[in-house]
């Protein structure tokens, strides 16, 4: 379970150094092998190998006829990057979703439970400006009597 945000950077070759925290999950869970592909948020996810094949396997049994499942399969299954971390526990974020996110060097990693989110920290700023700012006419119905 991932959660949490951690303030990071991006080196010069594109490399970010997971948090120490989660290594040794992500090596026990799926050896280091994660898949980082675009989200529609314009931010990455990073998900552990395991946790990431039945969504493969459910987005590509859909059917490619439909234009906006077609659109999805080619945003989260087209830019599906299989990554590795390395001995010092960083991982190669590619140049493709590295422009497609917009990441420069500050980034954010946010924990969502079974995946990150990898976002640009002046992007992230704005997502959370934002998630300040809805009224209880924008609440989804799914969280009617929701209480923290």
């Amino acid at each position: 379970m991932f959660r949490g945000i951690a303030q990071l950077n991006l080196d010069s070759k594109g490399r970010l150094a997971i948090p120490s925290k989660y290594r040794d999950d992500l090596v026990s869970s799926c050896a280091g092998r994660l898949i980082v592909t675009a989200d529609p948020s314009k931010c990455l996810l990073i998900y552990p190998q395991p946790a990431w094949e039945p969504i493969e396997q459910k987005l590509t049994s859909l059917s490619s006829f439909d234009k906006k499942i077609r659109s999805l399969q080619r945003l989260l299954v087209g830019n599906a990057s299989d990554v590795e971390m390395d001995g010092a526990g960083r991982v190669l974020v590619s140049p493709p979703l590295r422009k497609f996110a917009g990441l420069t060097k500050n980034v954010v990693l946010v924990g969502q439970g079974a995946k990150f989110e990898l976002w640009d920290e002046g992007q992230w700023d704005l997502q959370m400006d934002n998630a300040l700012d809805f009224k209880d006419e924008d609440m989804p119905a799914e969280l009617e009597g929701f209480s923290l």
